[in-house]
């Protein structure tokens, strides 16, 4: 495929999230990003808040603020955390866009008039205090499959189950906390999925093959179960609207299309947006419609799985329209905090803003890949955190890039040494360094982001031992070019860790890289043979030596970080 596109889970409108969010669709996204964009592949990072449902409304009068407004300022603040966080979207949109709202309504349109689509009259909760019908999420209430007595009308967070709202035990609203609830009839646009599930189950036996095991064994738990038609409007004042070209009397209503059926839109809205916004881009249609040539990666946590393997297919099956589908579904499992959920409702963990006030995004971003979800849950603890940033980034990237540089600095100046000519034990180190590249592009080709933080840790290490072989230290008492052989050697080796680490540790690589004034340093990527050579960076080249990259978490740190944020048993 000569292009990819890559899109991550869109963060629902009400807060800032917690590193389960981030490490669980954005931040790989943006890793594989990163990658596909350094080895020269043409590619495009989709992203956007999820502004519609009654997140939105319910944050919106915890705020008191018009959803409106409360949406653009919650969008703005998101942004920031994610620059904070080095993500390097092409476009980070809004659902509540005009581009979406449009597309949203061009594929409702469509299913109608292919079939796919029937207005029914459903019993719905109506709150008597509130004075309203509840949408899925204004309920709240008993999970009957698990007990977890914080479930949604639509999905329970706890294990995942998409419910109905009538399912729940002891339900109240959201809004007030009444329990004062009965049901009444309302009309609701229905998309008839049952309809479309012997498609979409040959889509899924026909693309699913090479998913994660997390990603096919949730898609086909839910086509085992049976696809069932599901309601996709609700009544709330915020989202898009029903059009009323085609349906008069539930637009004069007021009725919206529910939450879960235009979100998915919005990756097309947002490249819409992209596109709208910048007339030097491509058309957008180039990446949706007809997109032969785009291979689709999508990128979530194992709760958003069934509305994008079966539900949003389901929808674009629907349209008879030949919009693209997705390629690839990398899933990932939950990061915990010490064994409990990170919630972002009960406002359990770390959060991504708090996270950037104690630390830089780097130690975050290396810490989270390094540990990813990927087969299982994993748990955060501040005792794993600090390890792994006291070992792999302080200790074993760090320190060598610091040793290297200033003890250069000190016995041979400001310039990178020339001395001798490249021995044995530089093509042993060429050759090794060229292996475990490879490895690391094997498992980044893969998305096995746990393993390729392996490999890359496995590159540092090769010249930290490859110093401690040579001892330059030693070396420039009895053989300064030996010495300094070596000390330009492990600089090449800084500039490659600088190129390649650039998908994990965006801001750190940028440092390293810039420690050498090298006047055509147009490196996007390295090749096995200048992994060999290991000559990027010649003799005479000017540096400085950069500031601490990875200071070391202390145990006082640690302390207080405990202190702040809980260390389990519940307290968090």
């Amino acid at each position: 495929m000569a292009r990819h596109l890559i899109t991550s889970a869109l963060p629902y409108i009400n807060g800032i999230k917690h590193l389960g969010n981030m490490v669980g669709s954005m931040l790989p996204a943006d890793v594989y990003a990163r990658y596909l964009r350094q080895t020269g592949r043409e590619t495009l990072y989709i992203c956007a808040t999820d502004e519609h449902g009654t997140p939105a409304e319910l944050g919106a009068k915890e705020a008191g603020l018009p959803v409106a407004e409360f949406c653009a300022q919650q969008h703005d603040a998101q942004k920031a955390v994610y620059d904070g966080f080095g993500l390097a979207f092409d476009h980070f949109g809004r659902s509540s866009s005009p581009e979406n709202i449009e597309i949203t309504q061009h594929f409702a349109r469509k299913l109608n008039e292919n079939g796919f689509i029937e207005e029914r009259a459903i019993r719905q909760v109506f709150s008597i205090t509130d004075d309203r019908f509840l949408p899925d999420r204004y309920i709240v209430g008993t999970c009957p499959h698990c007990g977890y007595d914080k479930a949604r009308g639509d999905q329970c967070e706890n294990c995942t189950r998409v419910l109905d709202p009538t399912d729940l035990i002891d339900a109240r609203s959201a809004i007030s906390g009444s329990s004062d609830l009965e049901v009444r009839e309302t009309k609701h646009l229905f998309l008839l999925q049952s309809k479309l599930a012997h498609e979409v189950e040959a889509w899924v036996d026909e693309h699913g093959t090479d998913w994660p095991v997390l990603s096919s064994s949730i898609a086909r738990k839910w086509l085992t179960e049976g696809l069932h038609d599901r309601a996709i409007t609700r009544d709330l004042d915020w989202g898009v609207p029903v059009p009323a070209d085609t349906w008069p009397e539930l637009a004069a209503e007021g009725k919206v299309f529910y939450v879960w059926f235009d979100a998915p839109v919005e990756y097309l809205g947002a490249t819409k947006e992209w596109a709208d916004q910048d007339p030097d881009h491509r058309d957008w249609k180039s990446w949706w419609y007809e997109a032969t040539d785009v291979r689709y990666t999508q990128f979530m946590g194992k709760d958003n799985v069934p509305f994008h393997t079966v539900m949003f297919p389901a929808t674009e099956l629907g349209t008879r329209e030949p919009w693209k589908k997705v390629d690839y579904v990398k899933a990932f499992n939950w990061l915990n905090y010490y064994g409990g959920k990170f919630s972002t409702s009960q406002k359990r963990g770390v959060f991504t803003g708090d996270a950037l006030e104690i630390l830089p995004a780097d130690y975050w971003r290396y810490f989270m890949m390094a540990n990813a979800p990927e087969s299982d849950d994993t748990s955060f603890t501040w005792e794993l955190f600090s390890a792994t940033v006291n070992k792999d980034l302080a200790d074993v990237l760090g320190n060598f890039v610091n040793r290297v540089l200033s003890f250069s600095r000190k016995r041979f100046g400001d310039d990178v040494p020339a001395g001798s000519e490249a021995g044995e034990a530089e093509a042993a180190l060429g050759r090794e360094i060229a292996e475990l590249l490879a490895e690391y592009e094997c498992q980044m080709e893969a998305l096995q982001f746990r393993k390729a933080a392996q490999a890359l840790r496995a590159l540092w290490s090769a010249g930290n031992a490859y110093l401690e072989t040579k001892a330059p230290w030693l070396e420039i008492k009895s053989d300064p070019d030996a010495a300094a052989l070596t000390l330009r050697t492990a600089m090449n080796l800084i500039h490659l860790y600088a190129v390649v680490s650039e998908p994990f540790i965006p801001a750190s690589a940028a440092a390293m890289r810039g420690a050498f004034e090298l006047a055509d340093d147009n490196a996007t990527w390295v090749t096995s043979d200048e992994a060999k050579s290991l000559s990027f960076v010649p003799a005479g080249t000017p540096f400085t030596v950069p500031p601490v990259l990875f200071a070391k978490i202390t145990e006082e740190d640690l302390e207080s970080f405990r202190e702040r944020f809980g260390a389990g048993d519940g307290d968090a």
